[in-house]
């Protein structure tokens, strides 16, 4: 597991460095290897001082943005001033190994080509010279197994187990060997930003997470914008094998598709099932309406208030002349509108004696309405009135014992040919 530690913020000044493109004095040299101890040699301590301020002592760091190993070399002054006599990166090379070949630069390039660093660690030439490094080891095998997981001792490396790939390294590889929950879905998901948009494209040296959800190690290049990866699974497995898993994938999909256009058309011979039968319901209803419509008494009448009776008709007692009541009272406050109840000619519209105020229409059936003990007269003898127009407004005028409306409905036009006026009113589809 990598050790936790305070992050050390980069040195921003990054030109005329070890790591950078090597000058024109230094470029293209074929450099041998020489024996540590020149004139211009520092102490192993000044060079782990200058390491620690680079990249936090870690000799064997790569983050992916160009530099490489303790001294933070770039690829090319490696290769130009003999690291690949070493290894093929500064990151894999031993401590002694960077530090001889950070000799060489030192005698070329000078302290500046660690223009902070070298200042913080007092790197001048002329310094003690260091142990030289052990002799170049044979270069890998190109069948080498997978390298062990290791833990990297950078600050800002996290907790993430991590893993240096080798030649010969496959991302299926790898993830069964390592036993990667999610396969190599997972392991390319996680390490991204270092592996690129290409699974099958990864480089020996490469740091890998081991563990999808733990802190990846910092990247300089950025995750590609691209969404995830949904191309064949990188290479290790037989063509023939890949052929028949995307030829089974293909059919798998087929079927889905087929199932789902099933689905589809009785999903909508369903629906069409449905609105028919609703429809059709519809349909019923609308005729059962329009059945109960015709079959429905059809008003001609109006009641001549908006109020139910009081008083009925040929209730007995001597408060009347024919000792009985001649019509029917609705009791209602005075001012109310009083309508014809059918329509017909004013026949008379003014006093009535015992009757108040009172309005006798006669109708086209014959028939003759009165209403009595009004307050106010709106129509005058001889005129024209609608069913349900207004003709005047209640009152308690003649003889009357409180607001309220005297309705009679009669044969003749003068009193004693009265009939039931309810039964007159609910002939003609008024509900009273």
């Amino acid at each position: 597991m990598a050790v936790r530690g305070r992050h050390r913020r980069r040195q921003q000044s990054r030109f005329n460095r070890a790591s950078l493109t090597v000058t024109a004095g230094g470029a293209g040299l074929a450099l041998p290897l020489v024996a540590a101890g020149t004139a211009d040699a520092a102490s192993a301590d000044t060079w782990a001082k200058v390491a620690a301020c680079e990249s936090s002592g870690d000799w064997s760091v790569n983050t992916g943005n160009g530099y490489y190993g303790g001294l933070q070399f770039k690829q090319s002054t490696w290769e130009a001033y003999g690291g690949s006599a070493y290894a093929g990166r500064a990151d894999l090379a031993t401590k002694d190994q960077q530090i001889a070949v950070a000799e060489k630069v030192l005698d070329g390039q000078g302290p500046g080509a660690w223009p902070a660093c070298s200042q913080k660690a007092g790197l001048t030439r002329g310094g003690p010279a260091p142990v030289a490094p052990e002799a170049a080891p044979a270069p890998r095998p190109a069948t080498s197994q997978a390298a062990t997981p290791t833990t990297t001792p950078q600050s800002k490396a996290g907790t993430a187990e991590m893993y240096t790939v080798v030649r010969g390294d496959t991302l299926s590889q790898i993830a069964d060997d390592q036993r990667v929950k999610g396969g190599w879905q997972r392991l390319y998901q996680a390490n991204r930003a270092q592996v690129g948009a290409d699974p099958d494209l990864i480089v020996p040296g490469q740091r890998l997470q081991l563990k999808p959800g733990a802190t990846a190690t910092p990247q300089s290049r950025p995750a590609p914008k691209a969404k995830d990866w949904t191309g064949p699974e990188p290479t290790g497995k037989p063509a023939a094998e890949k052929a028949a898993e995307a030829k089974k994938a293909a059919e798998a999909k087929k079927a889905e598709e087929a199932k789902k256009a099933e689905e589809g058309r009785k999903a909508a011979a369903a629906k069409k099932a449905e609105q028919a039968a609703a429809a059709k319901k519809a349909e019923a209803a609308r005729k059962a309406e329009q059945a109960k419509k015709a079959a429905a008494p059809r008003t001609t009448l109006s009641s001549p208030v908006d109020a139910g009776p009081s008083t009925p008709y040929r209730a007995s007692g001597a408060s009347w002349s024919k000792g009985y009541h001649t019509g029917v009272d609705f009791p209602v406050p005075t001012g109310t509108s009083v309508k014809a109840a059918a329509s017909g000619t004013v026949v008379s519209a003014g006093w009535g004696g015992s009757y108040g105020y009172q309005v006798v229409i006669k109708h086209a059936d014959g028939k003759y309405s009165q209403y009595a003990h009004l307050s106010a007269l709106t129509v005058r003898g001889g005129q024209s009135v609608q069913a349900g127009q207004r003709i005047a407004r209640s009152g308690s005028t003649g003889n009357s014992t409180g607001p309220h409306l005297h309705f009679e409905v009669r044969t003749g036009p003068g009193f004693g040919s009265d009939i039931d006026p309810l039964a007159y009113l609910r002939g003609g589809g008024v509900k009273v």
